[in-house]
C-alpha cells in the first residue's frame, strides 16, 4: 500500500480565478462553499494497536536465493531440433525446454504398436472361443465320416461273402476292402475328436500364452513411449530460465546440461548468524525482511531452517528465511543474488506495540500507519463512527506471525487502519476524516 502525494496548495490567484469562474456561471454562495468543502470521510477498517512481549531483534545481512534451482540435462543423445526458451523466460511445470530429434524411435514405436494390435486380435480370437459356423462345420465332417465308415464296413462284408461263396473275388479284393474300412474308421475318429475340440474351445494354456505375448508387447510399447518422453526435455517446476547451455541444431549427449531453472515464486534469504544468537532462533518463527534495492517494500517471512553446521572461522550458522515473492509483469521483484536484511528475535523479551502488516503504508521516505482515536464520534447508521486519522511515521522491529513491531508516536489506546488506507487523501489543511464500524471484541481479547 502506498500513500498518494497530497494535493499542492493553490495560490491566491488561482483561488480568485475559481471564484470568478463560478460567479460567471451563476453559482451562488452555496456552490462556492461546496467547492471549498473537505473531501468526504473515507470508509476504512480499523483494529486496535496491540501490546505484547516480544524478543528484542537484531538485523543480519543475507542473500536472496531461489527456493529451487535445477540444471536440467538431456537423458538421451541426439540433435536439438527445438529450443523454445531464452534466458529470463518464465516456464511452468512440465514446459518444454528442448526437443531432441525422434525420427527413428517413432518408427520403432509404430512397428511395436502394430505388433501389439496383432497380438491383441489373436488373444481376442482365442477368448471368444469357437464360432457357431465352425461347430456346424465340424459336425458336418463327423457325420460325413460316419456315413463313409458305415458304407465301407458294409462293402467289406459283401466282398468277404462273395470271396467265400465263389471265385468272383480275390484275396486282394478282400484285403483292399478291409483296408478301406479301417481308413474310414480312423477318419471318423479324427472328425469326432475335431468336433469335441471345437465344442471345448481353445485350451487355457493357449489363452495364457496369448495373454503373455500381449503383455510383453505392451511393455515394449510403453518402453518406447517412455524413451520418446525423454527426448522432450522439460522443467519439473515453475520458475525462470537463468542459464542456456545449448542451441537449436546442436548435438547433445546423455547427461549434458540444457538449461538451468530457478523457482522464484518463493525465495529464501540465507543469513549467517553469530553462534550466541542461534539458540534464540527456531524454525517457524516470523522474520522481517528488507531489500535495500527495494526501499519502498517490507516483507514478512518464516524461518525455514537453522543449519546445524557452522563456519569454524567466523562462528556463524546459516539461517534460511522463506519469503513469498511478488511477481509483476516484469518478473519477480526479488531476484536471486540480491542483498537482503533480516530482523530476527535474538534477545530478551520486552514490551512492544504490534500492528498487522496490512496497516503499513510504504512508498515514502519512512513507513507509516494511519492512526485514529479509540472512541471517535458516533455516526448515523449501524453504530458507525467517525474520527480524524493522523499519519504516524514508524520504525519497524521484529515480526510475530502476521503482526510486526512498530516504534513511533502510538499507544495501546490507538486504532490503526488496516483496509482502505490506500484511499485516504490528506486534505490541504488538518487531518483526513475516516469512518468505520466498530467490531465486537473477541473472547479473551
Amino acid at each position: 500500500m502506498k500513500i498518494d502525494s497530497p494535493s499542492p496548495v493553490r495560490s491566491p490567484a488561482v483561488s480568485l480565478l475559481t471564484v470568478l469562474a463560478l460567479t460567471a456561471l451563476g453559482a451562488g454562495p452555496s456552490a462556492l462553499a461546496q467547492s471549498a468543502a473537505p473531501p468526504p470521510a473515507t470508509l476504512v477498517d480499523v483494529v486496535p494497536v496491540r501490546q505484547a512481549k516480544v524478543a528484542s531483534g537484531r538485523e543480519f545481512v543475507g542473500t536472496i536465493t531461489p527456493l529451487k534451482l535445477a540444471t536440467v540435462g538431456s537423458a538421451v543423445s541426439g540433435r536439438i531440433v527445438e529450443f523454445p526458451v531464452e534466458q529470463g523466460d518464465r516456464v511452468e511445470a512440465g514446459a518444454t525446454l528442448a526437443q531432441v530429434l525422434t525420427g527413428t524411435i517413432e518408427l520403432e514405436l509404430k512397428a511395436a504398436e502394430a505388433q501389439l494390435d496383432l497380438s491383441r486380435q489373436e488373444l481376442a480370437e482365442l477368448e471368444n472361443g469357437t464360432r457357431p459356423e465352425e461347430l456346424r462345420q465340424a459336425q458336418a465332417r463327423a457325420t460325413s465320416a460316419d456315413a463313409t465308415r458305415k458304407f465301407l464296413e458294409t462293402r467289406r462284408k459283401r466282398v468277404e461273402m462273395l470271396y467265400d461263396r465263389s471265385s468272383a473275388m480275390t484275396r486282394d479284393d478282400v484285403d483292399e476292402a478291409a483296408a478301406a474300412q479301417i481308413e474310414a474308421e480312423q477318419a471318423y475318429q479324427e472328425a469326432l475328436a475335431a468336433l469335441e475340440l471345437a465344442e471345448a474351445g481353445p485350451r487355457p494354456e493357449r489363452i495364457a500364452q496369448a495373454q503373455a505375448r500381449v503383455a510383453l508387447q505392451e511393455a515394449t510399447v510403453e518402453k518406447l513411449k517412455d524413451q520418446i518422453k525423454k527426448y522432450r526435455i522439460q522443467s519439473r517446476f515453475a520458475g525462470y530460465v537463468i542459464e542456456e547451455h545449448t542451441e537449436e541444431g546442436e548435438w547433445v549427449n546423455s547427461g549434458d546440461p540444457v538449461a538451468a531453472v530457478a523457482a522464484l515464486d518463493e525465495v529464501e534469504v540465507e543469513a549467517f548468524v553469530l553462534e550466541e544468537y542461534v539458540p534464540h532462533i527456531r524454525p517457524g518463527i516470523s522474520a522481517r525482511v528488507e531489500v535495500p534495492s527495494l526501499p519502498n517494500r517490507a516483507f514478512l517471512g518464516t524461518v525455514s531452517s537453522v543449519v546445524p553446521q557452522g563456519d569454524s572461522r567466523t562462528r556463524t550458522f546459516p539461517v534460511r528465511v522463506k519469503v513469498e515473492n511478488v511477481i509483476s509483469e516484469d518478473g519477480p521483484i526479488m531476484k536471486a543474488g540480491m542483498l537482503a536484511r533480516v530482523t530476527l528475535p535474538t534477545g530478551a523479551e520486552t514490551d512492544a506495540l504490534l500492528v498487522p502488516k496490512d496497516a503499513l503504508v510504504l512508498g515514502g521516505p519512512q513507513p507509516l500507519v494511519w492512526a485514529v482515536a479509540q472512541g471517535g464520534v458516533s455516526g448515523s447508521e449501524g453504530g458507525e463512527r467517525r474520527g480524524e486519522a493522523r499519519a504516524v511515521p514508524v520504525r519497524l522491529g521484529v515480526a510475530e506471525g502476521e503482526a510486526i513491531q512498530v516504534i513511533g508516536d502510538l499507544s495501546e489506546s490507538d486504532l490503526v487502519v488496516v483496509r482502505g488506507n490506500e484511499r485516504i487523501i490528506p486534505p490541504r489543511s488538518g487531518n483526513p476524516v475516516v469512518r468505520w464500524t466498530p467490531r465486537a471484541p473477541r473472547d479473551g481479547g
